[in-house]
């Protein structure tokens, strides 16, 4: 009996340091996908941000997260959207090298039908500005109970 508890606690004490050892190494895979860049830097978690389908006048806000992965401070010097129904929002200091940051946008969920839209960002990364996407599509309003939708005569 006492070599079989030997041997559950060898095993299950092996599979928890291999699971460690899997998350120190992933943990580590992470950090060496932004490799450090000769001046300032920046990438994003994601570039493209997908609202889905949503509401009408639902929460058009959302944010692009991103991390300077340069030696030197990066600076956000403007942020544009594609049309007045995007509205973006930036850091206005210099993000460190290895701090992260977001960009945030707002849409204009007043507009029915489906949506593709670009932020675009200046940079002292290069001298070709970086572009982000928002897409979705907003649904119109459901009938109130009780109503009929109209037909057309």
């Amino acid at each position: 009996m006492k070599k079989i508890i030997l041997v559950a606690a060898i095993a299950l004490f092996g599979i928890t340091s291999t699971q460690a050892q899997s998350k120190k190494m992933d943990k580590k895979s992470t950090k060496s996908e932004a490799p450090k860049l000769e001046g300032a830097g920046i990438v994003f978690e994601e570039e493209t941000i997908d609202y889905g389908k949503i509401s009408h006048n639902a929460d058009g806000k959302r944010e692009f997260k991103f991390t300077n992965n340069g030696n030197k401070p990066l600076v956000i010097s403007n942020a544009q959207g594609s049309c007045g129904c995007t509205v973006p929002t930036f850091p206005k200091d210099p993000i460190a090298p290895g701090a992260s940051a977001v960009i945030g946008v707002k849409y204009d969920t007043n507009r029915i039908g489906a949506f593709t839209k670009t932020v675009t960002l200046t940079t002292n990364v290069s001298d070709t500005p970086k572009v982000l996407t928002i897409k979705g599509e907003i649904l119109p309003d459901a009938p109130a109970e009780g109503t009929t939708p109209a037909t057309k005569s």
